[in-house]
């Protein structure tokens, strides 16, 4: 990965896992916290415009888990619910950080969010606010990693930086059950989507390729990681087109 990419406005990718901390699962305050104060320094230390997805899987973990038997529209409903509580805890940590936070919600309640409009959330970006789009695309069958990607789209982003809970990047085969596992510095998109890669789903990964969007993938274990991976420095694996 080149130093110091250029990125001007990027979509970070959270896990909901990663807001529960230890306990795996709801949302731990002191867990957001930090994360807060790591992504408010992206606005306020390097000047970028910053949008956020946040998953639901410390609330619901959707037909994997919470919901077998479940009707799958049901349970896809009930995980985009799950991302709005953890866009609120987000959006509240994040101001209290220092940074206006919008939350915009793929499916309308005004009484909580804003409704998802594109050029309201990049006008709330260029103003220096963060803006955190909540409930997924609002359709069931579609991840929340398809919501960054086209959400990144729609934005015109520079990158999606993917903060993976456990992962230090991309490997060949699962690291935990496989120590010989190799890990990849760069990757084509291609190369995701033929070796069928644990990076993105093949919806997401397409959705990149096909607008030529960089996916940074890197461990949020470790802290200083998103500012790193925001400031172009060498972490984790990169996805990106052929040279």
């Amino acid at each position: 990965m080149a130093k110091n990419r250029n990125f001007k406005r990027v979509v970070l990718k959270l896990s909901g896992e990663a807001l529960a901390g230890e306990q795996g699962f709801g949302i731990n305050p002191e867990v957001v916290e930090a994360i807060a104060k790591e992504v408010a320094g992206l606005v306020t230390d390097l000047n970028l415009e910053v949008a956020i997805v946040v998953g639901g899987g410390n609330i619901w973990r959707g037909l994997a888990g919470s919901a077998k038997g479940m009707d799958r529209a049901s349970a896809d409903y009930m995980g985009m619910l799950a991302t709005v509580m953890n866009s609120l805890a987000l959006q509240d940590a994040l101001e209290n950080a220092g940074v206006p936070t919008r939350v915009q919600s793929a499916i309308v309640m005004q009484q909580v969010a804003e409704p998802y409009i594109r050029r309201r959330a990049i006008r709330h970006m260029e103003k220096g606010r963060i803006v955190i789009f909540a409930a997924g695309t609002g359709n069931p069958y579609f991840s929340t990693d398809t919501t960054a990607a086209l959400r990144a789209a729609e934005i015109e982003a520079d990158a999606i930086l993917m903060a993976k809970k456990f992962a230090d990047g991309v490997y060949d085969s699962d690291p935990k059950f496989n120590p010989e596992a190799k890990k990849f510095d760069e990757l084509s998109y291609m190369d995701v989507i033929s070796k069928e890669l644990k990076v993105m789903d093949a919806t997401s990964t397409t959705l990149c390729k096909d607008n030529d969007i960089p996916i940074v993938v890197f461990s949020m274990d470790i802290p200083g990681n998103i500012t790193k991976a925001a400031s172009g420095d060498e972490v984790g694996t990169i996805v990106r087109g052929e040279k």
